[in-house]
C-alpha cells in the first residue's frame, strides 16, 4: 500500500501536475485560435456568396466564438483565484507547488517520480 504524507503531496507528484500544466497550456493556446481561425473561415464563405444574411449570420458566429475563446483562455485564470480562495481557508499543505506546475510548468520543482 502507498501512503504519501499528505503535506508534500504535491511536492511529491510535480511531475504529474507539470504534464497536467503543459496539457492546459495547450488548451489556452489551440483552442482560442481554431475558435477564432474557424469564425474567420465562415465569414470569408458568408463574404464570398455576398448573401447579406449569411453576412449577418456568420458576423454574430465570428462575435461568439472570440467570446467563447476568451473565455477558454481565461478559465484557467479564474480557476487559480478560486483555488487561492480555497487554500486560504483550507489551509492545505504544499498547495502552491501544484498551483505553480499547473500556471507556470517552468517554474515548477521536480517532483520524486523521474518524468
Amino acid at each position: 500500500m502507498l501512503l504519501m504524507d499528505v503535506g508534500t503531496f504535491c511536492g511529491d507528484t510535480a511531475n504529474i501536475w507539470r504534464i497536467l500544466g503543459y496539457i492546459v497550456l495547450v488548451f489556452k493556446i489551440v483552442i482560442p485560435l481554431l475558435l477564432i481561425v474557424f469564425g474567420m473561415v465562415d465569414l470569408g464563405k458568408a463574404v464570398v456568396s455576398s448573401d447579406e444574411k449569411a453576412i449577418s449570420k456568420a458576423v454574430s458566429t465570428l462575435i461568439k466564438r472570440f467570446i467563447a475563446a476568451v473565455v477558454v483562455f481565461f478559465v484557467p485564470t479564474l480557476v487559480n483565484a478560486l483555488f487561492n480562495v480555497l487554500s486560504i481557508t483550507t489551509g492545505v499543505g504544499d498547495y502552491n507547488t501544484c498551483v505553480t506546475c499547473v500556471t507556470n510548468v517552468n517554474s515548477c520543482p521536480n517532483g520524486n517520480i523521474p518524468l
